[in-house]
């Protein structure tokens, strides 16, 4: 075989790979802001592209391949800002999917359309080069030009939105969904989370065409963002395939900035930072070792893809007595709270719990009452535990939860001839905020509870504040909290010990006020 027929063969096998390997595509372009120019390497001399990138490259591309080749593929990528999560799918795997699938319809979404548009742009950037076109039999050229809409010779188009924009007159063949999350305050705010929660459901998947793919990729805030609604309730930050909540199946790539597992889908021990042969490791470290108010969160949220870290809701659990049954002060005053849901079989649930306050002040959890269930339950178990303790005050939220109820509860305390002074406090919407008053008390070691599970679990909610999935049984704390003022005063009763006896016709004996028969003094 003449050199040029040789020459001819390994370009036809080239495309060839380009046109059936997401790693061999990305090695022969120029990727938009990458570190380095093409490669257009040899394969057969240097080895499979794969393994010509870094690690987190290589698997980023792997995961996006094999859903795009997956009918109704799903996948979520989680991987810390930085790691060039989002060049990897829109300027590299787009453009691919677009030039190998004449006809391709792609929305490429994030939290605003001016996001959406700069990463279009990227895609752009791709499609227009020389080494793109030659790839493919039609050599498809851009042909309507614009950063939010645009189109290829060959029938492929692309519209880059905001999630929550007009997406409802698009059809799409396949869809990724890059950072739906702008940051930290719309990660909290429970207004937001619904919206956007909404938008997936309404209007992006019902735009979804048969069999079509979806990617979502994404730095992690709270447990109740998007990829929380989808992730199974026990999702411990593995790698693989998991049944998702809505009932279908969803590849999860978990790339923490430091590895925290032993299996890693990079390989890397615990302890080992991604991309080494770009970041060193003091760029890692000096998010992870901030000492700012809320940089315990960023790091373990944007970075290690944990939501809700240890101590990031402000809580220090450290500070808490987990006592034994039978240890806590024999002198109590009780006082009860409930954070109620209305319906049975929803999201929410009715918390309720008790508190004994000490003379020293001191907060003693004694009885908890957790169940997704309908007010008229959760009525009589609020009133069971009235009786059980004597609760003088009840409190829980006013509102329209306070409305739907409290005509219930006010007849069912006369029917049962179990009262309580029932008391309402002002709702709020700031969850981390309602509980203040509670996490400063912890803090500072003065709340004790009972030593178990339940106990664990209502920490767990509090540490979690404000990106825990749940906070129903925190917000009972946070009633505890704020209404501290309004608690009875516990007394102690003391026997005072008897005077020292007088000498008999002394200057003191006569003139000494005689003390009350009653020895048992109150204070």
């Amino acid at each position: 075989m003449s050199s040029e027929r040789k020459r001819v063969a390994r370009e036809l096998l080239r495309r060839l790979r380009c046109q059936t390997s997401l790693h061999s595509f990305m090695l022969n372009i120029d990727v938009p802001r990458s570190p380095t120019p093409a490669l257009n390497p040899d394969e057969d001399l240097l080895g499979p592209a794969a393994s010509l990138m870094p690690v987190h490259f290589s698997k980023i591309l792997e995961v996006a391949q094999r859903t795009m080749n997956r009918t109704s593929g799903r996948a979520i990528i989680q991987a810390p800002p930085g790691s060039a999560k989002s060049t990897l799918m829109d300027a590299v795997a787009v453009p691919w999917e677009m030039g190998r699938k004449p006809g391709s319809r792609i929305l490429l979404l994030s939290y605003a359309s001016e996001v959406a548009e700069r990463q279009s742009r990227l895609a752009q950037n791709v499609v227009q080069q020389p080494e793109y076109q030659i790839m493919w039999p039609e050599q498809p050229k851009l042909m309507k030009d614009a950063a939010g809409e645009w189109a290829m010779s060959n029938g492929s188009e692309l519209a880059a939105l905001g999630l929550l924009g007009s997406v409802t007159s698009r059809r799409a063949s396949g869809i990724v969904i890059d950072d739906p999350v702008a940051g930290r305050e719309e990660a909290d705010s429970e207004l937001q989370r619904a919206r956007t929660l909404n938008a997936y459901h309404d209007d992006v998947l019902t735009r979804m065409l048969p069999g079509g793919w979806l990617i979502m990729i994404l730095t992690r805030w709270s447990e109740q963002d998007l990829a929380g609604s989808i992730l199974p309730e026990d999702y411990d930050g593995r790698s693989g395939m998991v049944k998702g909540r809505d009932g279908l199946d969803w590849e999860v790539l978990n790339l923490p900035a430091k590895c925290e597992r032993d299996d890693d889908p990079l390989g890397r021990k615990p302890g080992e930072y991604i991309w080494p042969e770009w970041f060193p490791t003091t760029h890692w470290k000096q998010f992870e070792e901030a000492t700012g108010p809320e940089s315990a969160r960023t790091w373990s949220s944007l970075y290690q893809q944990r939501p809700t870290p240890q101590g990031g809701g402000r809580l220090d659990e450290k500070a808490i007595d987990y006592y034994k049954p039978g240890t806590q002060p024999p002198i109590l005053s009780f006082v009860g709270a409930g954070d109620y849901a209305v319906s049975a079989g929803k999201n929410d649930f009715t918390e309720l719990g008790v508190f004994g306050i000490d003379t020293k002040g001191d907060l003693w959890e004694v009885d908890w009452w957790s169940e997704q269930s309908d007010t008229g339950k959760s009525t009589e178990q609020t009133l069971d535990m009235v009786a059980r303790w004597k609760i003088p005050m009840w409190f829980n939220e006013g509102g329209v939860i306070d409305k739907s109820m409290g005509p219930l509860m006010n007849m069912r305390m006369r029917e049962r001839q179990v009262f309580t002074d029932r008391r309402t406090l002002t709702s709020m919407s700031d969850k981390l905020a309602k509980c203040q008053a509670f996490i400063a008390r912890c803090n500072a070691g003065t709340v004790h509870f009972r030593d178990n599970a339940n106990s664990r679990r209502v920490v767990a909610q509090i540490a979690a504040l404000p990106a825990g999935r749940y906070d129903d049984a925190a917000d009972v704390c946070g009633l505890v909290g704020r209404a501290i003022d309004q608690f009875p005063i516990t007394r102690e009763a003391r026997i005072v010990p008897p005077e020292k006896p007088m000498k008999p016709f002394s200057v003191k004996w006569l003139t000494h006020e005689r003390p009350k028969a009653d020895k048992v003094r109150y204070f």
